[in-house]
């Protein structure tokens, strides 16, 4: 009976033992082991075996990015305007060591840092800078953070701004100014859509004009040609005209002179029938001094005539 409460007693003196000296480590995760009071070494993830009573976790952390919220705080600008500010950290832990025995709680430290930092940052910005100038905020919050907890094995990831409320009287100014340089950009707009209105219907106008003018200008141009072509048809037609008129009376005379008739003979004929003209009581014919030396030859013509038919008779 002694025996069995001896070996019962040895199995639940290992089984003890087995889980002191076994720790399971979750993923991401390191645990801080101390032996007898004094850093050792880091738990990775996985199984690890310790030393009962001589070994000690200390704390684990998370190797995850965390995020801590800044509660908000309340900040006078420069121009002596309190603001509200919301801010958000986000970290991660790289150094477990120095996250242990570098502060106490570095979350509290980063969350002190921020608070102080806001504030000289604030101070140094007016409220429309301070309202616009977010991300001004967050980049130098980040730098006064990095130089702090570089010492701490945490590293800060982002820094994010989420909200700035200014007081109740500012924020309704600021609605009405807003509002006011709102329906002041509609009726710049509207005035600059008239004034594009009136451009455009005076650039058509013009084109309107050009195009008319520029088509007159062709109908014009096409009216002067056709004229023009009209007048060179009709000038050719009466030049061809006198070109035949002149070959046929070139023709006349020559089958005159064919049949034996000169140039005296046929200024006899002219004459005899413009004796006969001149025979008429209220006739009266003028000639040229040619004509009279034209005419002594005519009567030459005429003298040979007669006596060529006294002959024949």
């Amino acid at each position: 009976m002694t025996g069995i409460i001896i070996a019962i007693v040895i199995l639940l003196l290992v089984i003890v033992f087995l889980a002191l000296s076994l720790k399971i480590v979750p993923q991401q995760q390191v645990g801080v082991v101390e032996r007898l009071g004094k850093f050792n070494r880091l738990l990775t993830p996985g199984m690890n075996i310790l030393v009962p009573v001589i070994d000690y976790v200390r704390v684990y952390h998370d190797l995850r990015i965390q995020q801590a919220n800044v509660p908000p705080q309340t900040v006078i600008t420069k121009d002596n305007v309190q603001v509200e500010i919301d801010t958000i950290i986000f970290y991660q832990v790289v150094a477990p060591e120095q996250a242990t025995y570098g502060i106490s709680d570095y979350v509290n430290g980063v969350r002190n840092i921020t608070t102080a930092t806001l504030r000289q940052i604030i101070g140094k910005m007016e409220l429309d800078e301070t309202l616009s100038g977010r991300e001004k905020i967050s980049a130098e919050i980040r730098l006064a953070l990095d130089e702090a907890t570089e010492k701490w094995g945490v590293r800060i990831e982002r820094v994010e701004v989420l909200d700035i409320k200014p007081p109740s009287d500012i924020q309704e100014a600021m609605d009405k100014q807003m509002k006011a340089e709102r329906n002041k950009r509609a009726m710049v707009l509207a005035a600059e859509a008239a004034k594009q209105d009136m451009i455009l219907r005076a650039e058509g106008d013009k084109q309107s004009k050009i195009l008319k003018a520029e088509g007159d200008k062709e109908a014009r141009i096409r009216e002067a040609e056709g004229l023009r072509q009209a007048q060179e048809l009709e000038a050719l037609g009466r030049a061809k005209a006198i070109q035949a008129v002149a070959e046929a009376e070139k023709t006349r005379v020559e089958l005159l002179r064919a049949s034996g008739l000169d140039e005296n003979v046929l200024a006899y004929r002219s004459f005899e029938a413009l004796g006969e003209i001149a025979k008429g009581p209220a006739n009266k014919v003028f000639l040229p001094v040619r004509a009279v030396d034209a005419l002594g030859s005519a009567g030459a013509i005429g003298e040979l005539f007669r006596g060529g038919g006294n002959k024949e008779v």
